[in-house]
């Protein structure tokens, strides 16, 4: 029987010069039919050199044996296809970044841009015209992002990884860009997992539309990469963002316990606690959850910008800017309503979003979780802006333009309209910088700008143009430097930078604490201590030097010797800013050691403390998840006691 194949022309499969490309011949044929069998394939090639490749191509993730004896080529086998016939052809077609990229010199965005639209590059492809990226930036940039497990390089050939896809998509939403590019870049990285999600769906029975949506949404955006050492596979990491989706507040009344779950879905119950508390509590990825939390114990998770939380930040912005114009207008009339109240605001958006939004059920845990949600927009907004009662609380939420500058004068807040788009909420600083571009000021504000948007390596930009600029705020620029290093978690760059600064200022007792406590992070415990010791040697009173020693003491699992440390911080600085995170430190290190009864009240003692201090929102709410587990467990281990 005469195949019916397509087969490559005959100077491919017998070329004049050199040996048959078998690799390029095999997803040639592959490429351009449908389906292909063995014996299609042996037409043109001998059985021990098929039997080869197949293995080899196979391996790679070049082909796949959809069933009985036929052969397909993936979509991975595709890209390999086409830049093995760029090579033939001896031209290298490569898709370049749009001018919306480009525009703005992130050598990093450049270059995962490139990587993620072509199957590999090389050097050259960012050194040489149209990108033309120096020496210098593109050794640095392509160094970070190795580190980052963003890009690897194979035979002086860098490609994309599955966590690097992850950070183009992030990096695509920065950018001007329409939706449907967003989206087709998102379509590109689902038809990727598609076989594996769709098995994942087919094995648990997933069916509900929205459930998958909600699932496909955290796979996007909550990367495997970041808890892979935490679990045994990756099936085990689908389930935990399964949890998460089928637990959502439109789900509600619904609702399946961790216990429920780990035995429906056979993980343990110890991982999916430890990698939910990851996710949501520890913010290990750039996406926020946010908890309903019903007196019954269950818990209901929603993101950040999806759907249901994008129309309660809508409603709340209204109710509160409503509140507060009336409120400014009737101050000075006889006829008063009745005050701005927390209370009175809450009240008034439960009785909109109860029903239209949320399930009638969950009406008190979004009383308890709201004046939370109100304070986090505000401080979301003017994060260094001391909110010190209600009224100032929520007046930081009326969202307006950024006010003219006068003279050389510039104010020393923002204002931020989370509705405009990034560039619109640049236009009005960017005018005041190009009319006063001498004034610092200005430039700080747009810092605070670039990073309410997550703009981080734009910021970083920013603040080296300042260092030019202003050379004698040296110190506050490196720090801020090394501060947005640290939100990037490049650990190694912000040490850098700390550790460059000590050199230049040795008598800076403030920049040596910041250092002792990076060597901390890079588990360095030699010279964390022995930093550490130096600086109470110099500032013996000091007691922010000896809760910094309890700390790294604690994260090194020396608890005894870190609580005589925490001890003397309580009795040099009692009434501190920091003492409430003293004393819940104090409490985890009696837990450790199994003393409850102290353990306890400490934990008691310092988040009692925690809405007493002048911290923003976002740092006492992070303290009290921290705390509240610790003395839920510490009862329950002194009623077995």
């Amino acid at each position: 029987m005469v195949s019916t194949c397509n087969y490559p022309p005959e100077e491919i499969i017998k070329p004049v010069f050199g040996k048959p490309n078998y690799e390029f011949i095999i997803l040639w044929i592959l490429n351009n039919n449908d389906v292909c069998t063995w014996g299609d394939l042996k037409e043109k090639i001998s059985h021990s050199t098929l039997s080869n490749y197949l293995s080899r191509l196979k391996d790679k993730g070049y082909i796949e044996k959809s069933m009985y004896n036929q052969y397909k080529i993936t979509l991975k086998g595709k890209d390999r296809y086409y830049e093995l016939s760029e090579v033939k052809q001896k031209i290298r077609r490569l898709s370049y970044p749009p001018n919306a990229i480009l525009r703005r010199r992130n050598y990093d965005h450049w270059i995962l841009w490139m990587l993620a639209n072509n199957n590999f590059c090389k050097w050259s492809n960012f050194s040489d015209p149209p990108l033309s990226i120096n020496q210098s930036s593109l050794s640095k940039k392509l160094n970070s992002l190795l580190d980052k497990e963003f890009v690897k390089k194979e035979e002086k050939e860098y490609r994309i990884t599955r966590l690097g896809k992850t950070e183009y998509s992030n990096v695509l939403r920065l950018y001007n860009l329409d939706r449907q590019s967003v989206l087709e870049e998102e379509s590109k990285r689902i038809k990727e997992i598609t076989k594996s999600i769709k098995s994942f769906f087919s094995k648990y029975a997933i069916e509900e539309r929205d459930d998958k949506f909600r699932f496909l949404n955290n796979k996007l955006k909550l990367p495997y990469e970041k808890v892979k050492s935490t679990l045994d596979s990756e099936e085990d990491y689908d389930k935990v963002l399964l949890y998460l989706a089928l637990n959502h507040p439109n789900r509600f009344p619904h609702y399946t316990s961790p216990e429920e779950f780990s035995e429906r879905y056979d993980i343990k119950l110890i991982k999916l606690n430890f990698v939910i508390l990851r996710i949501v509590d520890d913010n290990i990825f750039p996406v926020k959850f946010f908890k309903l939390e019903l007196t019954n114990g269950k818990t209901y998770y929603f993101q950040v910008n999806e759907k249901v939380e994008q129309m309660l930040n809508v409603i709340v912005e209204d109710h509160v800017t409503k509140f507060t114009y009336l409120n400014n207008l009737e101050e000075n009339t006889s006829e008063r309503s009745p005050p701005l109240t927390m209370e009175s605001i809450v009240s008034a958006i439960l009785e909109e979003i109860i029903e239209t939004l949320f399930n009638p059920g969950l009406k008190s845990a979004l009383r308890t979780f709201l004046p939370d949600y109100i304070n986090y927009l505000a401080y979301k907004v003017e994060k260094e802006r001391k909110l010190l009662d209600t009224f100032d609380k929520l007046e930081g939420l009326i969202w307006k333009e950024i006010m003219n500058f006068e003279h050389s004068e510039a104010q020393d807040h923002s204002y931020i309209d989370p509705a405009k788009s990034f560039e619109e909420n640049l236009v009005e600083i960017n005018k005041a910088i190009e009319q006063t571009p001498e004034e610092i000021g200005l430039y700080y504000i747009r810092s605070k700008i670039l990073m309410y948007f997550d703009k981080y390596n734009e910021v970083l930009t920013l603040l080296d143009e300042m260092l030019d600029m202003f050379p004698e705020n040296e110190k506050d620029l490196k720090m801020k430097k090394a501060t947005v290093l640290k939100r990037m978690r490049d650990l190694k760059g912000g040490f850098e930078i700390v550790d460059e600064l000590t050199k230049k200022y040795p008598e800076d007792n403030v920049l040596l604490n910041c250092k002792a406590l990076w060597y901390q992070y890079l588990n360095n415990k030699e010279e964390a201590l022995k930093l550490i010791q130096n600086l109470i040697e110099r500032e013996p009173d000091n007691g922010i030097y000896h809760d910094s020693y309890g700390e790294i003491l604690m994260a090194f699992n020396d608890y005894e010797l870190a609580i005589v440390k925490f001890q003397k911080a309580l009795e040099l600085d009692p009434n501190s800013w920091y003492i409430y995170q003293t004393y819940i430190k104090l409490g985890i290190c009696y837990r450790e050691l199994e003393d409850y009864y102290k353990a306890l009240e400490h934990l008691t003692k310092g988040e009692e403390l925690i809405d007493q201090s002048s911290s923003e929102n976002d740092t006492k709410q992070m303290w009290h998840s921290y705390a509240k587990p610790f003395i839920e467990e510490t009862k329950v281990l002194l009623e077995d006691f």
